[in-house]
């Protein structure tokens, strides 16, 4: 009698505690949207985000992707948990992938085509502006450093010199290979980014906690995240990071732990040539040693990691250099002015718009003590993607834009919905495609 009032008591505080975190996350939203229109204009101009928190302008409207998208998230509420709890296990990955494609397109054809999708690594500051002007890939290489810094001729243009030349190198060599324009661009970047649905399940699986990957598919698919993963290069940084997570997971339990923990460094280390800020993909890696209670694949790891830093630097560009010149290029522009005292915990609150308020209703039970301290696998990525959020937030280098700069550690937070009451699963998908599609209609991103 005794234990089983204690155990409906801890369900009962379940129950109770996710309404609860998602009402205190809804607050913090709500007040990083009100605070901007009641500020002073010089302020609020000072945000350089006219939807602030998140990057983008107020304009509701709708376009021809609006009924996909409500098809989709209808489709995902109605059937999305019964048959992740049913398909066998091939099926469900593939269903999951076409499913969060899908998803992301269609949000993003509510902007149309030109404006939603092909156009927006076209843009003056993106990627593709600079792709022609490379004609030859080691000299941009060996002098990619020196073009970062701006107020000169030949500066990189915001977003080339904000990242390490991966970035470019991965555009400039689908341009090679003939799928040159923002349609191209577009596609694999929204791929790549969507396969994290994939990535995080076969994470958790690895380490031995299928039911938790089941019971996120659902919610990994009809993430409010797919927002920006079908319009930005992020998502193809997340793609990345999260493969280079789960094959370090498969590493941990697989015959061919070396050749596979070789490859996951491999991505890790690519990543961070993609992006400076993803260094802090080291704690999820730390969590899937600490879940596996192995350190193993560690060595094969760095030494995959090293080769791609070897190459890099072989070829002339010096992560390190690039990264403090990086610093200087970001109080060059708008982020000397975007105050700190707002944008320390808005940033917070743009990410909680694109994890969506299920997964905040899940975070007190992903991340209470006993879970932790018993090493639960989802519990400890779970705690990796947040603690990654935190190091970046306290950086004072991610000042606005974080709904896309930190999809590489989002992703890893969308799981904890594993840890919801399955009863009302379908009710927190509901909460999840609305919240995105609330923002879709209402918000034009810019990214």
């Amino acid at each position: 009698m005794q234990t089983h009032t204690l155990v409906t008591g801890r369900r009962r505080s379940g129950l109770r505690g996710a309404p609860v975190g998602a009402a205190l996350a809804a607050a913090l939203i709500t007040a990083a949207f009100v605070v901007p229109r009641i500020a002073s204009d010089p302020w609020r101009r000072s945000l350089y985000a006219g939807a602030a928190p998140l990057f983008g302008t107020w304009l509701p409207h709708a376009g021809w992707g609006t009924i996909p998208a409500v098809v989709v998230a209808a489709a995902v509420v109605l059937y999305g948990p019964t048959l992740a709890g049913s398909l066998p296990w091939r099926r469900l990955l593939a269903l999951a992938w076409l499913t969060a494609t899908t998803w992301a397109f269609a949000l993003a054809m509510v902007d149309g085509w030109h404006r939603g999708f092909a156009g927006r690594l076209t843009d003056s500051n993106e990627y593709l502006h600079e792709v022609a002007g490379v004609t030859d890939i080691p000299a941009m290489l060996r002098g990619f450093s020196g073009r970062i810094l701006d107020f000169q001729p030949d500066s990189w243009t915001t977003h080339v010199a904000g990242h390490p030349p991966g970035a470019l190198l991965f555009f400039v060599l689908l341009d090679r290979v003939g799928l040159s324009g923002g349609g191209w661009a577009g596609l694999a970047c929204m791929l790549i980014g969507t396969s994290t649905t994939v990535a995080v399940a076969v994470a958790l699986r690895a380490l031995c906690a299928q039911d938790r990957a089941r019971a996120a598919l659902p919610f990994l698919s009809l993430a409010p995240a797919a927002l920006w993963f079908a319009v930005s290069a992020d998502a193809m940084f997340a793609g990345v990071t999260a493969w280079a997570v789960a094959l370090l997971a498969v590493a941990t339990r697989s015959a061919s732990r070396p050749i596979i923990a070789v490859a996951a460094g491999m991505l890790f280390g690519f990543g961070i040539y993609l992006s400076y800020g993803l260094v802090l993909m080291a704690l999820p890696a730390v969590a899937v040693l600490i879940a596996a209670r192995t350190v193993r694949p560690l060595l094969p790891a760095l030494l995959g990691a090293l080769v791609v830093a070897a190459a890099f630097t072989g070829a002339g560009f010096w992560w390190l250099d690039g990264y403090h010149l990086v610093v200087q290029r970001y109080y060059q522009g708008i982020a000397a002015e975007r105050p700190f005292a707002y944008w320390w915990w808005a940033n917070l609150a743009a990410t909680l718009c694109a994890v969506g308020l299920a997964s905040a209703a899940g975070l007190h039970r992903a991340l209470s003590w006993p879970r932790v301290r018993a090493l639960d696998p989802t519990a400890l990525l779970v705690l990796g993607g947040v603690c990654a959020m935190v190091v970046a937030d306290a950086s004072g280098l991610s000042k606005a834009e974080t709904e896309r700069i930190w999809l590489p550690f989002a992703v890893w937070v969308l799981a904890a919905t594993a840890f919801l009451p399955r009863s009302g699963a379908r009710a927190w998908l509901a909460v999840q495609s609305l919240g995105a599609l609330l923002i879709a209609h209402t918000i034009l991103t810019n990214w």
